[in-house]
């Protein structure tokens, strides 16, 4: 699922909210929990799971054509842990 699909979903099971509208939400929320990421902060969905960024080490890596070593700086990558509720009702169904 895309967003756009996630768009067509909801708007199918709202039907008194426009398909455009239905956009500007789910771009909103979107954009928050991107600035909630970029600032370092962490996102807790009760029975879907949290994100938090987490912060790689500076390293040796190589590249994988030539084989000379490249430094790769250190950088921030967002991490998604599952929540237990969608762990289980992905295992048991």
């Amino acid at each position: 699922m895309n967003k756009s699909d996630l768009v067509e979903f909801i708007s199918g099971n709202l039907p008194s909210l426009a398909a455009r509208d239905v956009e500007v939400i789910v771009n909103t929320i979107f954009d928050c929990m991107t600035e909630q990421l970029q600032h370092g902060g962490r996102i807790e969905i009760r029975g879907f799971g949290s994100f938090e960024v987490r912060t790689r080490r500076a390293r040796l890596g190589r590249n994988p054509k030539t084989g000379a070593s490249v430094d790769v700086a250190e950088r921030r990558v967002p991490f998604f842990k599952v929540g237990k509720e969608l762990r289980e009702r992905v295992n048991h169904e």
